[in-house]
């Protein structure tokens, strides 16, 4: 194991956690997760190893069976998967979300009726906020909650769904426009309805259709889909916190820690990366010598190795100050803007490294180069990042 990415001041039982998780990474995940990749197939036998690992509850509290760790530890836990495979550290972090959600924001009822069961992984989430027509312009959806007796009827489309179809729960942002007067700010009107459903594709119950997986260039293995509403009923206690109005800053506080994930992926992808990159430079050989001793390679080399520790220090940095309490979506945008970045570009220098072999699909990092554009995307764009950062910062900086 190299020197990168350390982490000073974790806990032995920390320590213990990622030794873990790190060994079933290097078992379970990477000899299988290109083949997996290529075949686009769900990875379900990894899925199960994780359930038995406990990572689907890792941040869910010790009286509800989860293990109650800091989103530090799940983080650094986070970076190790998305060092195996990015698809697979996706499929958990749409169901933390949840989780999260409920945890923070949910009912007594609902956080006795779904979290244990979300810790084992029996019941797994997913997250949808966006349609097809708004993109990072929340204060745009038109999918509609109208209330229907003890019940409201959902109606309407949303878009990039992961964990869509072998979900069973899905946290869904709709307009609801009771109780707020006409003229109210948009995002006074949103609502967060927490929806069960059946895993699968098709019509998994009355009025709620998922279609199948939606064909993308790289993130493959997890399912990406859409979600179609047309009078979907769900139960007023389905109403996340149990009152309506509050959806999007529920959302937002998912988001906002969904972001140190995206952060920790970007680390993990950029990890994996530098560590192909390395080795094939050490077996490669031209003129004589391999082509890591090189000075143009070796100079290619250090720079990938700043950015993989630059990236990890921030991502740490913004998932500390979340556990302790504070606001943290400076930090958090600050990270997830920088990973991603330079997730992207230690993969392409991984790549150029490979030379002509890198553009077969035989080499690993012909897979990390079609993943790591997700990552500029998803959880908002760079360019929502330096909003974010920059509103932030002119808050902090007024003169």
């Amino acid at each position: 194991m190299g020197r990168l990415a350390q982490t000073e001041g974790l806990t032995e039982v920390q320590r213990d956690i990622l030794a873990t998780v790190r060994s079933f990474v290097d078992k379970e995940i990477l000899p299988v997760a290109t083949e997996l990749e290529h075949r686009d197939e769900y990875p379900t036998a990894i899925v199960e190893g994780l359930k038995e690992l406990g990572v689907f509850g890792l941040m869910i509290p010790e009286e509800y069976g989860g293990l109650g760790e800091s989103l530090l530890t799940y983080a650094l836990c986070v970076e190790e998967i998305a060092r195996g495979w990015m698809s697979v550290s996706g499929i958990i972090n749409t169901h933390f979300i949840v989780a999260y959600m409920i945890k923070q924001h949910g009912t007594q009822e609902q956080k006795d009726h779904f979290l244990p069961r979300m810790a084992t992984g029996e019941v797994r989430g997913a997250f949808s906020m966006s349609e097809p027509g708004l993109g990072s312009d929340v204060s745009a959806i038109t999918s509609k909650g109208e209330r229907d007796g003890d019940a409201f009827a959902l109606t309407g489309q949303k878009m990039w769904l992961t964990n869509g179809g072998s979900s069973t729960l899905v946290a869904v942002l709709c307009r609801t426009d009771e109780g707020q007067p006409e003229d109210s700010a948009p995002h006074r009107s949103m609502t967060t309805f927490l929806v069960e459903k059946e895993p699968g594709f098709g019509q998994v119950r009355p009025g709620l259709m998922i279609p199948g997986k939606i064909d993308k260039m790289g993130y493959k293995g997890v399912d990406t889909t859409e979600l179609v509403m047309e009078g979907l009923r769900v139960p007023a206690d389905r109403v996340l916190g149990g009152a309506t109005g509050r959806g999007f800053y529920q959302m937002m506080d998912g988001v906002e820690v969904g972001r140190v994930n995206v952060a920790a992926r970007g680390c993990g992808v950029a990890q994996r990366a530098f560590e192909l990159g390395i080795d094939y430079a050490q077996q490669r050989h031209t003129f004589g010598k391999p082509i890591a001793q090189h000075q143009a390679i070796q100079f290619k080399l250090a720079e990938m190795a700043t950015k993989v520790e630059a990236a990890h220090a921030l991502m740490v940095g913004a998932a500390r100050k979340k556990d302790s309490g504070q606001r943290n979506d400076l930090e958090a945008g600050m990270a997830k803007y920088l990973a991603s970045e330079y997730c992207k570009e230690v993969v392409e220098d991984a790549f150029r490294i490979h030379g002509g072999y890198g553009f077969s699909k035989e080499y690993e990092i012909e897979r990390l180069y079609r993943e790591a554009p997700m990552l500029l995307i998803g959880e908002g764009t760079a360019e929502i990042q330096k909003m974010i950062v920059g509103r932030r910062l002119l808050e902090e900086y007024r003169s």
